[in-house]
């Protein structure tokens, strides 16, 4: 199917026919998933600044949309923890109503981002960004557990990563055994169970197992219910956020973080569960489900929601096939809300801390962050400016500054791999392939330049052209400028070029322009640039574009040189769009 028929993923399942083979499967996936979301999206909850419920509503109503109308056949939503240092701040800063008005800007923008088939640009994200907000967030994530891990009896927890390692060491006089028996029970509970082999969440174990040992021992530790109160057992009634209307501007920049990160994360999530499947899935659908839930979310008192790596993954390990299994994992949240939500009051926060920090852990990826170091200085340079500015400042700005960073890198790196000179002075390229017609085998007369520029033609090398062109003080009566190499080219190159011609018209010099791609071509045509130069002085192989140049000198033409016929290359887009040379000219 494609993108471009925006259609779920579940209305193809449905199409192609349902067995009860595949329900059964389905079934059995959706249960278990539903299981293991239930302490995550208390946990994330709890983490993120907001109620423990408002994370079971999210898993709830976005999981439910999410899974309906998603792009991938087994992706399963809900909140996650790479938004949990995002919401507390827009939380902390601007109130839960705050945050639901972001979220719904934030829903609104991910829709428009798949209607506009945004989904391929949002996986040109740099990796170093990625990975280095990712990992900025698992260290804030763990950070924020140490009080509950600790038992420490503090007022609050201050927002800034200093601050609050500073109150810490100012309450750990404290400490308390009890809690922090609980946290490494439940994150031993979960790194080990695995190991036996059973089905049964390691997670679940460890909150079932831990609260149970607390309320028999009657241990002095902390739970939801004494910090919290108790757990709703039923979906509250949609409502609006109360929206301040001059608070909108503010708004702004934390509703592209969230639509950014939701956008990411969720396609990330996709892409390795079309690892595991060997299924592609559609981005752009993909977003739109993203939008849609984070548009309802709200209404329901939930808090911003994405695709979920570690849940789509158990989906596909237990047998989950289609949507449907994400859609039971839904339902199987609203039944133990509704049937066990009371009990949920009695877990200690302690377990939750220890549910936390192994998916901090997880999260960190603090072997890919490591081995970031090796690559080159760019990559560690936006890799540490993403870590460091999503620490110790925020978020919203270490995604903005690392995309922009790594952006301005890439094109320095571009303009480098650009280079520009005249063929008479030996123009070379590093790791360049045999030229199979050179120039060493033509004839160049004399009053006749030939000008090559290899890479890219835009605007982070038209600086480079320019200081190429002023190395030689001639004044050729024609000048060939060689294209061949040059594929794309931006409106700042075709000023550059424009330039060039201004310049040789007024010093009496013919350019003349020899090998131009499709690409390129269809600028200059666009843009008029080809009726100045004229037709007559544009050529698809470099020994037509010489005897051009001997036509104007006066001379008669050349002696036709053997040239070895080269293979067309097409570039293709992702469109499927064809990018070679223009159809009906000799490659040069």
């Amino acid at each position: 199917m494609s993108d471009r028929l925006l259609q779920p993923e579940l209305v193809s399942v449905l199409r192609e026919g349902y067995s009860r083979k595949l329900f059964l499967q389905d079934l059995s996936a959706g249960l278990i998933v539903g299981i293991v979301a239930l302490p995550l999206a208390i946990a994330f909850a709890i983490a993120s600044g907001v109620k423990p419920e408002q994370g079971l509503y999210t898993a709830i109503v976005a999981g439910f949309i999410i899974s309906a109308l998603s792009g991938s056949r087994v992706q399963i939503g809900g909140p996650t923890g790479a938004f949990v240092v995002l919401v507390y701040s827009v939380v902390q800063k601007y109130g839960f109503d705050g945050l639901a008005t972001a979220t719904l800007l934030a829903g609104a923008l991910l829709v428009l981002m798949g209607l506009f088939r945004f989904g391929v640009l949002i996986k040109f994200i740099p990796y170093p960004v990625t990975v280095g907000f990712t990992t900025g967030i698992a260290l804030i994530i763990a950070s924020s557990q140490v009080r509950d891990a600790l038992g420490l009896t503090m007022e609050g927890v201050p927002a800034e990563f200093v601050q609050k390692w500073i109150a810490y060491g100012r309450n750990i006089g404290s400490f308390q055994w009890a809690p922090l028996m609980l946290c490494v029970i439940t994150v031993l509970i979960i790194v080990y169970w695995p190991r036996t082999g059973s089905r049964m969440p390691g997670s679940l174990l460890a909150i079932v197992g831990t609260t149970v040992l607390a309320w028999v021992m009657k241990l002095p530790v902390e739970t939801i219910g004494s910090r919290f109160g108790a757990v709703p057992t039923h979906l509250p009634a949609p409502s609006l956020p109360n929206i301040e209307w001059s608070l909108l501007p503010e708004l702004v920049s934390p509703a592209i973080a969230i639509a950014l990160l939701a956008g990411i994360e969720s396609l990330l999530s996709a892409v390795v569960a079309d690892g595991m499947t060997g299924r592609r899935h559609h981005s752009n659908m993909e977003l739109i489900a993203q939008g849609v839930a984070n548009l309802i979310s709200p209404i329901f008192g939930g808090i911003p929601a994405t695709g979920a790596i570690a849940r789509t993954a158990t989906n596909i390990k237990n047998g989950g096939i289609t949507p449907i299994a994400g859609l039971i994992h839904a339902v199987t949240l609203l039944l133990i809300m509704l049937v066990a939500g009371k009990w949920a009051a009695m877990i200690p926060l302690a377990t939750l801390s220890g549910v936390l920090l192994v998916v901090a852990f997880h999260m960190s990826e603090w072997r890919l962050f490591l081995k970031l170091f090796t690559s080159t200085k760019s990559d560690t340079s936006v890799l540490l400016a993403t870590f460091l500015l999503t620490v110790f400042v925020d978020l919203t700005v270490a995604i903005q500054v690392g995309v922009v960073l790594a952006s301005f890198l890439f094109m320095r790196r571009m303009a480098e791999v650009t280079q520009a000179g005249y063929i008479t002075q030996m123009l070379h390229y590093e790791d360049e392939p045999v030229d199979l017609n050179p120039m060493a085998i033509r004839e160049v007369p004399s009053g006749v330049e030939v000008f090559e520029i290899n890479g890219p033609f835009f605007f982070g090398a038209a600086d480079k052209f320019k200081s190429a062109l002023k190395e030689t003080s001639k004044r050729p009566k024609v000048l060939i400028f060689r294209m061949r190499r040059v594929l794309s080219m931006d409106a700042t190159g075709l000023k550059a070029l424009e330039e060039l011609h201004d310049s040789t018209k007024r010093e009496g010099t013919l350019l003349v322009l020899s090998g131009v791609h499709t690409q390129p071509l269809t600028l200059m045509t666009r843009s008029g640039f080809l009726d100045d130069v004229g037709e007559e002085n544009v050529f698809g192989n470099i020994d037509d574009a010489l005897n051009r140049g001997r036509e104007a000198l006066g001379l008669p033409p050349a002696e036709p040189v053997a040239r070895v016929p080269e293979v067309r290359r097409e570039m293709v887009d992702q469109n499927g769009n064809g990018n070679g040379n223009e159809t009906g000219r000799t490659s040069d």
